[in-house]
């Protein structure tokens, strides 16, 4: 920089000589000119004898100089890229749940991703979602796997007769021939009708009893002399205070609040042990502190409220009064769907994609997970919700193997109850799970729209008697501070709280 100073106030010396001698040259001839002929002589001696370099006196290199081996460490510890090939025109599904299924039965679709030639992708993660919708719009809950391989099995039960559309999106586009229109029926095997204990259509009642097996779901609510456990019903479907969207978990507190994940209106409702609407806090979005999908919520003993986002894969930490705390799991979680507590006052999470129960402290350091996907004693197959019993042991209901399972805080199995079915102590994909002081589990059992009660062994006892008002796909269930049992009713579009004897 220098060396360039230098060498322009050079040339501004010559330029300005320069003009000086034609101005001289033009004039007439004076003394004036004679003097300034010889100041021009004078100044072009100056300038010859300057001596101005020629030669550069810097070079020109710049280098940056990368410590590469730091650099791939730090985008290696970043993550990872994933992308597909597939594209929804090319990729389709098949199979027996496409176009028919039986009132009450899983259903199975099996959806096929193909690349834009047609060809079939063999990599999994592709962004699907899948839904069956009835005529009035309400959605009937279902679960995605992901096999890895390029193809998602939709697994999905519909609890009364109808004509439906399953509508299957990949990147938010229909795949090729959705939606598809579903003609669900009851099932015309006699046996069927008589495990369910009357025939289709046939309009009779049952004498119901405290304690006794609830009747199959309806999406409206009925008007019923029979006596049943309910004490009372809170919500309708929309999106005002005291309304729902697909609520989800169920949380109480310690001080006689009941609080409610209602996951397509993005927030939590909070009412208190009556039924007496109290506040609610959440906005809809995908940065800290908002919520795209809230399907677990747990009270921390410290007051703090914890939901797990489902579509945010983290978990939330807010203040008694709705402010957000802090969050922890991201990057961890796929799909966080139940969240509970310890007695260490650890964060339980039950990752329904992972099919991997973390154990997390609340500041977000993981302490311990266990799980994988499969139906062995230590895997799960989309599991829901947990709860925590006086010893500390983990009760996780496993959704699609159709059983609950007990652990120990380090993840060993205690305990397996449960097969798929409708009778005692059986389950069609069981959801919520809270457990008693004396060490009962109380489960709700979705596929089936009951709730049934068993001992810490996993021995059935007995059932809430919903019957007059039935239950539809019941989800995220608790035990209140005054010993009642609260359920997300989510077909319904309410929850409701029911007597309990302990």
């Amino acid at each position: 920089p220098s060396q360039l100073e230098t060498l322009l106030h050079g040339q501004e010396g010559i330029i300005y000589t320069c003009t000086q001698t034609e101005e001289a040259l033009n004039g007439e001839a004076c003394t004036a000119n004679l003097q300034a002929e010889r100041g021009l002589g004078e100044r072009l001696g100056e300038l010859a004898s300057q001596g101005l370099p020629f030669q550069p006196e810097e070079n020109d290199q710049l280098d940056l100089l990368m410590e590469t081996e730091g650099l791939r460490r730090s985008i290696h510890n970043m993550g990872t890229i994933v992308t597909t090939s597939a594209v929804a025109s090319q990729s389709e599904a098949s199979g027996s749940g496409l176009e028919q299924c039986i009132v009450g039965l899983p259903a199975c679709v099996t959806i096929t991703t193909r690349d834009k030639a047609g060809g079939p992708c063999r990599s999994g993660n592709a962004i699907l979602s899948a839904e069956v919708c009835t005529p009035d719009g309400s959605v009937a809950d279902g679960e995605l796997l992901d096999h890895k391989n390029g193809t998602y099995d939709f697994i999905y039960t519909v609890n009364k007769e109808g004509e439906f559309s399953l509508a299957v999106r990949l990147y938010d586009q229909h795949i090729k021939g959705s939606p598809y229109r579903l003609r669900v029926t009851r099932s015309t095997d006699p046996e069927g009708a008589k495990r369910r204990g009357k025939s289709p259509g046939s309009g009779s009642k049952k004498k119901g009893s405290r304690r006794t097996g609830s009747a199959l779901g309806t999406p409206r609510r009925r008007e019923n002399p029979i006596e049943d456990d309910l004490i009372f019903r809170i919500g309708t479907k929309g999106r005002n205070k005291g309304e729902f969207t697909n609520l989800q978990g169920v949380a109480a507190s310690s001080t006689g609040r009941i609080l409610i994940a209602d996951s397509n209106n993005q927030c939590v409702q909070i009412f208190s042990n009556e039924g007496e609407f109290k506040s609610r806090f959440g906005v809809r979005g995908r940065s800290p502190g908002q919520l795209q999908r809230p399907t677990g919520v747990a009270v921390h003993p410290n007051g703090d409220i914890i939901i797990a986002d489902y579509d945010n894969k983290w978990v939330s930490i807010f203040s008694s009064e709705g402010k957000y705390k802090a969050k922890l799991g991201s990057g961890r979680l796929m799909g966080p769907k139940g969240v509970s507590v310890d007695k260490n006052g650890h964060v339980i999470v039950v990752d329904n994609k992972a099919c991997t129960v973390f154990i997390f402290q609340p500041t977000g350091k993981l302490v311990t997970k266990f799980g994988s996907r499969g139906n062995g004693d230590k895997q799960f197959a989309g599991p829901h919700f947990a709860a925590v019993n006086n010893s500390n042991e983990i009760i996780v209901t496993d959704f699609h193997n159709h059983s609950v399972k007990v652990f120990t805080p380090e993840g060993e199995l205690l305990l397996k109850f449960g097969s798929n079915g409708e009778g005692n102590g059986q389950f069609n994909a069981p959801t919520g799970v809270a457990v008693d002081i004396n060490g009962n589990i109380i489960v709700a059992d979705w596929g089936n729209s009951r709730i049934q009660v068993f001992d810490g062994s996993g021995s059935f006892l007995s059932y809430i008697n919903t019957s007059a008002d039935p239950l539809y796909g019941p989800q995220g269930l608790a035990l209140t501070s005054d010993g009642h049992v609260v359920v997300a009713d989510s077909g319904n579009h309410c929850f409701k709280v029911y007597r309990y004897l302990q």
